[in-house]
């Protein structure tokens, strides 16, 4: 074992300031928040919603699909926390509506593909004169006595910005959680990076669980942040202790302020991704804001063949590490695409619904060397397409191109002929594999009522609609903050976790901060 590295201690939850001569954005931010390695502040890629496509012109919309939930966890910290409605490039709809869980039926247990998908096509709340369809897809979940063993890697930013009572202390709370989920078979090592990078446990049977977890709690806070070497020596701790057919993952808890070292975006993605192709992947778990770098972790976590959450709180700790065990550690399929071809006889326009930062060119979808997203055990995975029906016109929708001059307008085939309003095609792969799987289905809108779908359809409506408002997105409709309110609350269904009802207190916040009445 190494000795363990050297720190400037600070003292955990004490304040960290910003001078008054910084400023405050229209967010109620520091004006000096970051816009690049070594700058201090939050850090969100900018978010342009996506448009309505003609059918016409567009046939095909391509994605790849994301179980991140990390969104959710911001938004709920804006405004429950620090009391103001969130940025609108914190709020990624597609993790918001990932973020719970839905009564979808997964596949038989020695069915294949390892995940069973569907869709419907329903009236959409928010304008009347369109269609919402839902594409739903469901991963086998793997029962606790048949998890593969774990070879996992803690890596633990102790850097002096991790010294607030929501950041370090909650890591330690975090991992000791997850460490209660874990059994004889699996094994823990510990990375802590601040201004070097240091092992401060070796790989460590989970049953000397004693030992673990005083590892954990001697952990402090202090120094800079060289997070690429610590990056660096949690992978190559995986690697040592590498498990065949196992689980071989490094799970990074950070705030995301990397200022030392190895701190470009671009060069950590290149080490991520080409571990994940040595079959250790990682997980990202996101702690408080202030210095928080949001758009770096979603990056290195999508090319870790990863997920990226957020933990703001004990409950959230628990919700990901011990509730969700299984869907954070154990990938069931990875590069997971959806590419849906629109039919002109029934569809004149749709709009893609979040996932702006997933979005693939067509040409992607059968592509075996293009990354995309990977889904877990258990992983409820939701898409949102907004129709305009042939017939209606769309106020969103840009002009239409005048006639090519050397090239004629494809012609609808026999198949436009029938009823089916869109197919659905889906690529994934096996963990270890290196070429893809198709499944292909065809979807029918049976003129289904809003008010007569599921209540989970409405629930993700409700919570689509909530993220446009926050967004102050052109496309929210007629839909006011009252609206998701009641549409959330007729569908909260049993909701044993609360996670619903939570998500109607949220609605009821940003109603308020935003000086509309409910």
């Amino acid at each position: 074992m190494t000795s363990e590295p050297r720190f400037d201690k600070v003292r955990i939850g004490a304040p960290i300031v910003v001078p008054d001569s910084l400023g405050i954005d229209p967010y109620g931010q520091p004006i000096d928040e970051g816009r690049g390695p070594g700058i201090a502040g939050d850090r969100f890629d900018p978010i342009t919603d996506n448009a309505f496509q003609r059918v016409s012109e567009h046939p095909l919309s391509t994605f790849s699909v994301d179980v991140d939930t990390a969104s959710y966890s911001k938004v709920r910290d804006f405004l429950m926390r620090a009391n103001q409605l969130p940025r609108p490039d914190a709020v990624r709809i597609e993790e918001l509506i990932n973020y719970f869980d839905y009564e979808y039926a997964g596949p038989d247990t020695n069915d294949e593909p390892p995940f069973a998908a569907r869709a419907e096509v329903v009236a959409c709340p928010w304008n009347a004169d369109h269609r919402l369809a839902r594409i739903a897809i469901k991963g086998r979940a793997v029962a606790a006595d048949k998890r593969p063993p774990s070879n996992l890697v803690f890596l633990i930013d102790t850097s002096g910005s991790m010294g607030a009572p929501n950041k370090l202390p909650l890591v330690q709370q975090g991992m000791k959680l997850l460490l209660s989920k874990l059994g004889e078979n699996d094994r823990v090592a510990i990375v802590v990076y601040a201004g070097s990078a240091g092992l401060v446990l070796p790989s460590t049977p989970a049953s000397e669980a004693e030992t673990i977890r005083r590892a954990l709690t001697q952990l402090a806070a202090g120094g800079s942040t060289n997070g690429g070497a610590g990056i660096e020596l949690a992978y190559q701790t995986a690697r040592d202790h590498f498990i065949k057919d196992g689980v071989n993952r490094v799970i990074l808890c950070s705030d995301g302020d990397f200022n030392v070292g190895t701190t470009g975006t671009d060069s950590l993605v290149r080490l991520v991704e080409n571990e994940a192709k040595g079959g250790v992947f990682l997980t990202v778990l996101g702690f408080g804001m202030g210095n928080h770098n949001d758009a770096m972790l979603e990056q290195i976590s999508g090319k870790g063949n990863g997920n990226y959450a957020f933990i703001d709180t004990e409950k959230e700790a628990r919700k990901v590490l011990v509730e969700q065990t299984d869907a954070t550690l154990v990938t069931i399929a990875k590069d997971v695409k959806l590419q849906i071809e629109f039919n002109p006889a029934q569809v004149s326009a749709y709009r893609l619904i979040g996932y702006e930062n997933r979005v693939l060119a067509k040409e992607d979808f059968n592509d075996d060397k293009k990354d995309a997203g990977e889904i877990g055990a258990g992983h409820a995975v939701t898409a949102l397409y907004e129709i305009v029906p042939v017939g209606k016109q769309a106020d969103a929708i840009a002009p239409k191109v005048d006639d090519l001059k050397y090239q004629s307008v494809p012609q609808p085939t026999a198949a436009a002929a029938n009823s089916e309003t869109l197919t659905v095609k889906l690529r994934y792969k096996a963990p270890d594999g290196d070429t893809s799987q198709l499944i292909e289905f065809p979807v029918t809108d049976g003129g289904k009522s809003f008010t007569d779908a599921d209540i989970d359809i409405r629930f993700a409506a409700a919570v689509a609609g909530f993220g446009m408002k926050l967004r102050r997105s052109e496309y929210a409709g007629s839909w006011t903050y009252a609206d998701v309110e009641k549409a959330a609350a007729e569908a909260v269904g049993s909701d044993p976790y609360g996670l619903r009802a939570e998500f109607i207190e949220l609605v009821r916040k940003a109603a308020q901060l935003s000086g509309q009445e409910r």
